[in-house]
């Protein structure tokens, strides 16, 4: 008797040799027909892996009483964020798996990270207390990647729907940057801290709407002038890192609300 095997059993993982399946994704030509993909993009993704080791080296150098080394690793983590973003977009190597791969590896970064590094700064010592506000944070961070990536392609690129991750770990962790620098202990301000990560957290899933900045024409020309302000930016920034990156965030994180309430206002006045 000859028989043939079954056209079913075979296919990408049965020509693999490695015991991991081959990643096959599908998407759509230009001309609207269904394609299959084999593999990832390794330069975008390079990119998303250092954001994700930015936040573990966080968490860790956090536990280890490292606070201020875990502060600064998050703002790390903001810009090979916006970097792995931007360079998938330029050299036209985005897909499906590179976006699920950058909400996990945010999740990490600003979601856990900020978290841990608050409680251990301050949170720890309110008890049950501490930890329910660290959860509400990392919660509310969840809940805002998982609802930004549902609204991709249908919501208003210029604004943001709830306050950024990235936002918000900035808040968080410029305070325990800037706090511990002037020697302050967490504990003595755990209050006032667990108020502003609980805000942070809630900012999150809110629907107050926060200006993105990617309408902003990156490639195009511009006045001289601009190069001397981005010049003098870096240094205001420079010359007292903690404050001034928590100044920013702060003030971003305000602007929402201050808006909202504006709006707000004038609807009624109307």
């Amino acid at each position: 008797m000859n028989e043939r095997p079954e056209e079913s059993n075979k296919g990408p993982a049965a020509d693999s040799l490695l015991p991991i399946d081959e990643h096959i994704e599908e998407g759509r030509d230009a001309e609207g027909r269904k394609v299959r993909h084999r593999g990832i993009y390794l330069l975008p993704n390079l990119f998303t892996t250092a954001n994700l080791f930015a936040g573990f080296y966080s968490i860790v150098s956090a536990i280890n009483g490292n606070l201020d080394v875990a502060a600064a690793t998050v703002f790390v983590a903001m810009v090979l964020d916006s970097l792995d973003g931007r360079v998938a977009r330029l050299t036209n190597t985005q897909s499906a798996f590179g976006a699920e791969y950058d909400s996990l590896s945010d999740m990490v970064a600003f979601g856990l990270a900020p978290a841990i590094l608050a409680f251990e700064w301050a949170l720890g010592s309110m008890g049950k207390v501490g930890w329910m506000v660290a959860f509400i944070y990392v919660a509310g961070a969840a809940l805002r990647l998982a609802r930004f990536n549902t609204q991709i392609g249908k919501a208003d690129k210029r604004f943001f729907i709830g306050l950024a991750s990235p936002a918000a770990a900035g808040v968080v962790a410029g305070i325990v940057w800037a706090f511990n620098d002037f020697g302050v202990q967490g504990s003595n301000i755990s209050s006032l801290v667990a108020l502003l990560v609980a805000a942070a957290g809630m900012l999150m899933v809110s629907n107050i709407k926060y200006y993105s900045f990617k309408d902003l024409d990156l490639k195009g020309r511009v006045p001289f002038v601009a190069i001397l302000v981005v010049v003098l930016l870096f240094a205001v920034v420079f010359s007292d890192p903690p404050r001034i990156l928590l100044l920013i965030f702060l003030a971003y994180a305000i602007s929402g609300p201050v808006q909202y309430l504006l709006q707000w206002r004038r609807k009624r006045a109307g």
